[in-house]
């Protein structure tokens, strides 16, 4: 910075004394910025659109403005909910008068659901759909934090116009898959993806909740890693529409074939399902792509039963029910948390539990209590 002669006596008071050896020097000016326009390059936009904005974005298949508008959706902020809430009801609207295909998949770790759901998409995409992938990841119970890499692992799909993947953490969320997924998927049905994939985290035995957010439930089995039968339990099994047995090539064929047909004579103990729909098991290979014209033709099979039949609008109409439930949950939740009587009661109640000096019942029941006489 540039010194003005007049005033060097104010930075060094020595200066004027004749005696001193001290001497300064007159600095440099300044140059002007590189870049003038620099500024204007950077400047801040609005973190949030109008609701309008949102919904023409969506509806022009901007995955930018949908991509902002998920990020919305899965906002804990307040006034976020406010906006999305509008979002989310005009998306239902749309979604509504739409015939897609939802389709949860899910397997045991390592049976290759991302090297799958990108082999398969891309065969979908080759179709003539567009695809819409949730990737849910699963969030460490430490950090919090989670890695959201799906994208990298399916480099291929990615680049496809015709495919949308969105990875978001599980943040606790049981039943292997993230907490605004069944909203999400509203909005990418409203952007005009007429099959959605929900891949869950591979939990094993709690994939419940995709269950009760998709049309079609395929798992993804391996074979010759031990007991095949045991591999999974019966829980899961009996949700699923198909099974795939993976990874179908190379020295693993014959292991492949053995496996699809215990899990086929398997299917077969099970009771008829509600849907009408036969359960069966096939083989596939996301490095030859064999089998993948199999599985999508036995997704199109079972949409054209279900729709004829009349249960996949009683399906629909039964997971809006359930999900009427889990949102009036949701809200209660966020009510209670955020009131501003009990918002600040909850640390002191907290550490007296954990002090030991107030049982975690006891302290639930009073701020409850305290909750009801404000309301």
């Amino acid at each position: 910075m540039a010194i003005d002669k007049n005033h060097q006596g104010d930075f060094f008071p020595d200066y004027d004394n004749k005696e001193t050896k001290l001497k300064v020097n007159e600095g440099v000016e300044q140059p002007p910025i590189v870049n003038p326009y620099l500024t204007r390059v950077f400047k801040k936009k609005p973190s949030l659109l109008s609701v309008d904005e949102y919904m023409e974005g969506i509806t022009r298949g901007d995955t930018t403005i949908l991509s902002k508008a998920i990020t919305l959706v899965e906002s804990y902020l307040p006034e976020h909910r406010a906006i999305a809430s509008q979002i989310i009801q005009r998306c239902q609207a749309i979604s509504n008068g739409r015939k897609t295909m939802r389709i949860g998949i899910t397997g045991v770790p390592g049976a290759g659901k991302s090297t799958f759901i990108e082999a398969f998409g891309s065969y979908i995409t080759n179709e003539g759909h567009k695809l819409a992938v949730l990737a849910i990841d699963p969030s460490s119970e430490k950090s919090k934090g989670s890695i959201l890499g799906d994208k990298t692992r399916m480099e291929t799909l990615c680049n496809d116009p015709n495919a949308f993947i969105r990875p978001s953490p599980s943040a606790g969320s049981l039943g292997g898959v993230a907490r605004k997924t069944r909203e999400t998927i509203l909005l990418c049905e409203a952007a005009g993806y007429d099959v959605i994939f929900i891949e869950t985290v591979g939990v094993g035995q709690s994939e419940t909740a995709v269950h009760s957010m998709s049309d079609f439930f395929l798992l993804l089995m391996l074979s010759g890693a031990g007991d095949d039968l045991q591999g999974i339990k019966r829980g899961i099994m009996e949700m699923s529409d198909l099974i795939a047995i993976t990874k179908a090539d190379g020295n693993n064929v014959e292991k492949a074939s053995m496996a699809r047909a215990l899990y086929a004579n398997a299917l077969h103990l099970f009771p008829p399902t509600e849907s009408g729909w036969m359960p069966t098991a096939v083989t596939s290979s996301a490095v030859t792509k064999e089998g993948l014209d199999v599985i999508l033709k036995k997704i199109e099979d079972y949409f054209t039963l279900v729709q004829e039949n009349g249960f996949y609008l009683k399906k629909r109409r039964e997971q809006a029910r359930y999900w009427m439930y889990e949102s009036i949950n949701e809200n209660l939740r966020n009510m209670f948390y955020e009131n501003g009587s009990i918002a600040p009661l909850l640390p002191d109640y907290e550490n007296a539990v954990l002090k030991g000096d107030l049982e975690s019942f006891t302290a639930a029941a009073e701020l409850l209590d305290k909750y009801r006489r404000v309301l």
